[in-house]
């Protein structure tokens, strides 16, 4: 299983998902538009890796266009990445991240029956589960997002399995991630949130970067320091879960499809993210307290035991990485 087609290739987890294909001898073909990423990436990419990444700046909705390229071509794997992702932008424009996220997905599962593709990775989310339901979640926990865009994740993966109980030889594993973040530790490849960042370590970056104040949502939850306590994993350790999901669907003789939450099993408070961001990039954070969000609950944590005992999957990075390479990334401005 070399030949690997990325959607969202130029985005933030796509992007850090190609080098690590690239690094463990994949052959990487990429479809992004840039409508939410910038075509340098690629570029950076290339600094990292030494290899270039064709790319095709198509839109994944525009059916026709796709089969015309890809009707001669053929891939052994598809990474879907390709999505728009702000919980609080799909809640005000629930057409546009229906129409977006599921036709990207249609166009991709194209591409996979037109070029043989049988191995399939869906970037999904953990904004999919019940969030009101006791943590940590395993992947048995009820679902029931609360956004429309945790409902194109939940629509997605009920697409997947449609389109795999229909067909004999697909192997289809849906990733849920818990809260990436961070940037690679070359600096070259982070997160770059057009308009307002809807993540905390992105705030936290953005609002010292312009030297401004941002907020703190709630301080009276149930947990030990009151505010709310999330799963975050490092971006790098997301893509690497992707290579261990890949090995996984290479040794499987028989189809499959299956579901794993990617995250580190442990939680970080709101207030111990801003103690580790000021502890090790030496700066001083400027924040204020305000009520709570409404839908925000106290703790969010995934079980991750069957991604480690199924896909022999184990992170690698901490929170001081993340907030050292966040930081970084954000004053270097690659954008």
């Amino acid at each position: 299983m070399k030949r690997v087609l990325v959607t969202g290739g130029a985005g933030y987890i796509g992007s850090h998902t190609i080098v690590e294909l690239l690094n463990n001898g994949y052959a990487v073909t990429s479809i992004d538009n840039f409508s939410n990423s910038t075509s340098k990436t690629f570029d950076r990419i290339f600094k990292l890796t030494g290899k270039k990444v064709k790319n095709y700046n198509i839109d994944l909705s525009n059916h026709k266009k796709l089969e015309s390229i890809f009707k001669d071509q053929e891939f052994d794997a598809i990474i879907h990445f390709a999505a728009f992702k702000a919980v609080g932008e799909s809640v005000h424009e629930p057409l546009k991240y229906y129409d977006n996220n599921l036709g990207s997905l249609l166009g991709a599962l194209k591409i996979a029956y037109n070029c043989n593709a049988q191995s399939i990775i869906y970037s999904s989310s953990a904004t999919v589960y019940d969030q009101n339901e006791k943590t940590p979640f395993t992947e048995k926990s009820n679902l029931n997002p609360l956004s429309p865009y945790g409902m194109t994740k939940k629509i997605g993966e009920d697409i997947l399995f449609d389109y795999f109980k229909n067909n004999s030889n697909l192997k289809i594993l849906s990733l849920r991630y818990f809260n990436p973040a961070g940037a690679h530790p070359s600096i070259l490849l982070g997160e770059n949130p057009k308009g307002i960042p809807n993540n905390l370590i992105p705030i936290i970056t953005k609002s010292l970067k312009e030297k401004k104040s941002f907020a703190v949502f709630g301080n009276t939850y149930k947990t030990p320091d009151k505010t709310c306590i999330r799963d975050y994993i490092h971006v790098v350790d997301v893509a690497r879960a992707h290579i261990s999901a890949l090995k996984y669907l290479e040794k499987k003789e028989i189809r499959i499809y299956d579901v794993f939450n990617i995250g580190t099993g442990y939680g970080t408070s709101v207030l111990e993210i801003i103690k580790a961001f000021e502890k090790n990039n030496s700066v001083k954070l400027n924040y204020s307290i305000k009520g709570k969000r409404q839908g925000d609950v106290p703790i969010l944590l995934a079980n991750v035991k069957k991604a480690k005992k199924i896909l022999s999957f184990k992170i690698k990075y901490t929170i001081d990485d993340i907030v050292k390479t966040a930081w970084e990334w954000e004053k270097k401005n690659l954008s």
